[in-house]
């Protein structure tokens, strides 16, 4: 592979999920670059949640395949779980430990050698100080963000899946840590996967977008391409047509880049 096409670090083939008579993810296929930022959108429902645990191996695909570095996510997610890792805002840590220690058990579950060091790191970087001594639940929203992020990063991982990273974050704060975020692909070559739902932080941190609803991957493209497809502004203003079912001009009434476009 080139540089100008490195291969795939995430592979995920005819992946669906049913929950039921529900079917969550339908028949979905996409690939993600090494080096890359994919942002995986969609409206509440979509299959963005579902189709990242399988991503992570803690949901069980109904059917299809997902591969990550390499590894069948299936069979051998082991080989491959030490140089991953998964932010949510919305995954509570345990309330009753303090942030350090929250950070220290992560740590030796990733089998860091230097965990106080490593957690002295971090906590500078992403402005941790003030609060490592506090019980996590008693965080603001935004504390408890920060610290999600920081035990997403533990591990220096290779593969970061990432979902509302700056959610409850004030505007100041958020443009700090995507300007962070930005910085880590760059200096490591991480592979980041980021659902979100504030088309800014898209439109700066993606190379590619995947846009889902219902289940089924609709469109997908860089951001400025959908933008232009659609004869938009903005991605807030593509994310609306997609999920108000407005079509993207010479389609022929269905949208553009479906389950057959490339990644």
């Amino acid at each position: 592979m080139t540089e100008d096409n490195p291969p795939a670090v995430i592979q995920v083939e005819s992946l669906s999920k049913r929950f039921g008579e529900v079917e969550a993810v339908s028949g979905i296929s996409f690939e993600v670059r090494r080096g890359s930022t994919t942002a995986l959108l969609g409206g509440n429902g979509a299959g963005k949640t579902t189709t990242i645990s399988m991503l992570l191996g803690l949901l069980l695909p109904t059917a299809g395949s997902v591969r990550v570095l390499g590894e069948d996510m299936l069979k051998h997610r082991y080989r491959v779980l030490g140089v991953m890792n998964f932010s949510s805002p919305y995954v509570d840590l345990p309330k009753r430990l303090k942030v350090k220690e929250n950070l220290a058990v992560y740590g030796n579950l990733y089998g860091i050698r230097d965990i106080a060091g490593r957690i002295r790191t971090l906590a500078g970087e992403l402005g941790l100080e003030p609060f490592l001594n506090r019980p996590t639940g008693e965080l603001s929203a935004g504390q408890k963000t920060r610290v999600t992020l920081a035990k997403a990063l533990l591990n220096d991982p290779q593969v970061l899946f990432l979902d509302e990273p700056t959610a409850s974050l004030d505007p100041d704060t958020g443009d700090w840590v995507r300007g962070y975020l930005e910085s880590y692909r760059q200096r490591t070559g991480a592979t980041i996967l980021l659902a979100s739902h504030n088309m800014t932080e898209v439109e700066r941190l993606c190379d590619h977008v995947l846009m889902m609803r219902e289940g089924e991957i609709i469109d997908r493209g860089a951001p400025q391409d959908l933008i232009a497809r659609y004869g938009r502004r903005t991605m807030e203003e593509v994310f609306l047509d997609i999920a108000r079912r407005r079509t993207a001009p010479g389609t022929g009434g269905a949208e553009a880049g479906g389950e057959g476009a490339g990644a």
